[in-house]
């Protein structure tokens, strides 16, 4: 697969990722964290607000294509 291809398709995953990941994470917030301190809500939000990065990661690298042999 050409790695244009890749970039593209990469980059809508990317952009559906993150929208569905913050709707899920701010539904969630919203169904439980109505009744917890400040600090409770900046826990979860910090701790969300970085777990996405991960699969994240993983699909830029997909992205780049393999490694070119030297």
């Amino acid at each position: 697969m050409p790695v244009r291809l890749r970039k593209f398709i990469g980059t809508i995953i990317i952009v559906f990722l993150v929208a569905s990941y913050a709707l899920i994470a701010n539904t969630i917030a919203v169904a439980r964290l109505g009744d917890t301190p400040w600090w409770g809500h900046l826990l979860y939000f910090a701790l969300t607000g970085m777990l996405w990065i991960i699969p994240a990661m993983f699909l830029i690298k997909w992205m780049q294509g393999p490694k070119k042999s030297q």
